[in-house]
């Protein structure tokens, strides 16, 4: 430390994450004043119950008043982790124009009002850091905007929440339902009560948008991501899916469109069910760790790995963007801001080039294939490979096509489903990652 000075520090909500902050701000504050420059404390800590247990946390510093803390005049830095919209948004930008710098690992209000909240942070002159929103422990928001802004990315896919690839391991590792499975998930914590942002992929699609924004200078929010979650994954699919080599996982996936024509550059973004090949990067990601695999112009491919939930890697996230807003405050400095200069269209879900894996139970009756291939062909899809076993009267059908338009390959299926052959369709999974 270059002098005796101190930074104090009002933290809001003292949750899992917010209790992991305030340990650990106490047991290292000798090396966090040495990284940073300048002391830190925690001078006040909002909550909403002061008669709740909180061990190790002095009572002194409690408050159910959070506006006291972001209108503090003796309050330098604010940590959010309350989580939700309301009131998080309205006290961060009032801890903003108060002239705080604010680190947050909100990131449903992120997806939401991310713009609002970089515009209000550039206008009152205040850094505004949030690499624990994306996820936990590992860094990935802050390479997307500062080490790889030389370069264009191209690609941005990933796993980035735990739960869902909890709830996928357990299915392809010990063949479990998709309801046992979640359920051993809640059991052990890393399923809330009521998995509702989770399975049906709202928490992934709010990690999208922000990952999509820094990737591709554009502003994204939760309602531009195409999302589908995981319920309607069976322990069938995910047989078929071992037998032929792949994995299912949740995946976020930003991506530049190919340009045709004269049209403009668009991004596509989106949350869905993924079959990738065993030998896939991501595909060795198991239980609730997360990954995110870039993929640049000139880098080539990046992938960014580690625990991305819980208390501690979490608040190891949110103590490095800590760091970092008091070395700017110590040094009179702000690190850089979010930038949409770009201002890209988000494309619909349609645009959208991959692979489809359809399972089919058909008719066991000679012409079966032919009248599949010709239905799919006319809908300038081609087929990859087709497996066939036979079921006594019937037969189920597994076809993997090659890359088309999303567009071109529902058509495929809503075709498929007229067809007389083809008693139900019983699923459809996207496949990423082939050559």
């Amino acid at each position: 430390m270059s002098d005796d000075r101190v930074l104090r520090v009002g933290l809001l909500g003292a949750g899992t994450v917010g209790a992991e902050v305030a340990r650990l701000m106490v047991a290292n504050q000798v090396d966090l004043a040495a990284r940073a420059g300048v002391g830190l404390v925690i001078t006040k800590i909002a909550v909403r119950d002061l008669a709740a247990d909180r061990p190790g946390i002095d009572p002194d510093l409690l408050t159910t008043d959070a506006m006291s803390i972001v209108t503090n005049p003796d309050i330098d830095l604010v940590i959010e982790v309350m989580g939700g919209i309301e009131p998080a948004r309205t006290l961060i930008l009032t801890a903003m124009t108060h002239g705080k710098a604010v680190v947050t690992a909100n990131k449903a209000l992120l997806a939401k009002h991310g713009a609002e909240l970089f515009h209000a942070s550039d206008l009152a002159d205040v850094d505004f850091y949030y690499e624990a929103a994306v996820a936990g422990a590992i860094p990935i928001l802050r390479p997307l905007a500062e080490s790889l802004v030389g370069d264009h990315v191209e690609r941005v896919m990933g796993i980035i929440n735990g739960t869902t690839n909890y709830i996928l391991t357990k299915m392809h590792e010990t063949g479990a339902s998709f309801e046992s499975a979640l359920a051993e998930a809640q059991a052990l914590g890393y399923a809330e009560e009521d998995p509702t942002a989770d399975v049906d992929g709202f928490d992934a699609a709010a990690k999208a948008a922000i990952l999509a924004g820094l990737a591709f200078h554009t502003q994204v929010t939760d309602e531009d991501v195409y999302r589908e979650g995981i319920r309607a994954i069976t322990a069938d699919d995910v047989s078929v899916a071992k037998a032929m080599g792949f994995v299912i996982k949740l995946l976020a996936i930003a991506e530049a469109n190919e340009l045709h024509g004269s049209l403009e550059e668009t991004i596509s973004v989106r949350v869905h069910p993924t079959m990738i090949p065993v030998t896939h990067p991501l595909a060795s990601v198991r239980e609730a760790f997360n990954a995110v695999f870039v993929k640049c112009e000139s880098a080539g491919d990046l992938m960014f790995y580690g625990r991305g939930a819980g208390g501690t890697p979490t608040a190891s996230a949110i103590l490095g963007d800590l760091v970092a807003v008091a070395r700017n405050r110590n040094e009179g400095s702000l690190g850089p801001t979010e930038t949409d200069y770009a201002d890209l269209d988000i494309a619909p879900i349609g645009v959208s080039r991959t692979r489809y894996l359809i399972r089919m139970d058909v008719a066991d009756v000679p012409g079966v294939l032919a009248s599949v291939a010709s239905t799919v062909a006319q809908n300038d899809v081609s087929i990859l490979t087709v497996r066939q076993e036979g079921r006594g009267a019937d037969a189920e059908l597994v076809v993997l096509t090659h890359i088309a338009t999303e567009a071109a390959l529902a058509n495929t299926v809503k075709d498929l489903r007229q067809l007389d052959v083809v008693q139900r369709v019983v699923s459809v999974i996207r496949v990423e990652g082939l050559i």
